[in-house]
């Protein structure tokens, strides 16, 4: 089939080209297997194609963080060997103690955007609403790995006393940062 027209033909009729062409003026029989076929592949290609733009696009992040680990570690390795930036991270102490510091840094160390964000509050109240929402975050986060943990069926022995020393440890920096940032208290009693 052709939309260019031909003598005596207006540009928006189409003309066929197979052997099976009605010779009604103006209609068309149904197209061949071959133009069926080579049809379908087309719209095959095309679906496939969306296919892969939308799976792209729903794991774009995973995508630029695969890409960006695949070339620095590339770029790494004649310095630190193949795949430094995993080496490192396995190295990393993943000890109660150093969990919980890099959870309080990490953490606490939106504190001073949080207060630039709230003007109106006092700095008691800001640093109250402030560790009350960082400690809820925390304790969700927490509670969910345990439930993941206690459904593994590995909750149990050093793992178990592991996070456990992690929670307290966190929740005694929240406290440590809320004092801090707390007027002290009076002692009334030595007057």
């Amino acid at each position: 089939m052709s939309l260019f027209p031909t003598s005596g033909m207006s540009s928006l009729t189409p003309v066929a080209h197979n052997s099976q062409a009605s010779s009604a003026p103006g209609r068309l029989n149904k197209p061949s297997a071959l133009e069926r076929s080579a049809r379908d592949e087309m719209n095959a290609q095309v679906i496939d194609s969306l296919n892969v733009s939308i799976g792209a696009g729903n794991k774009s992040q995973q995508l630029l963080y695969r890409s960006a680990i695949d070339k620095i570690n590339e770029l790494l390795a004649p310095d630190f060997g193949p795949d430094a930036l995993q080496t490192a991270a396995d190295k990393q102490d993943n000890s109660a103690a150093a969990t919980a510091e890099r959870i309080l840094s990490l953490s606490l160390g939106f504190y001073d955007a949080y207060a630039q964000q709230h003007p109106e509050m006092s700095e008691e109240e800001r640093a109250t609403s402030f560790v009350a929402l960082v400690r809820g975050g925390f304790e969700q986060g927490f509670n969910e790995a345990r439930d993941i943990l206690d459904g593994l069926k590995v909750l149990g022995g050093d793992i178990a006393s592991g996070i456990q020393q992690t929670f307290e440890l966190v929740q005694k920096g929240y406290d440590d940062f809320l004092a801090s940032k707390l007027p002290p208290k009076s002692d009334s009693s030595s007057a």
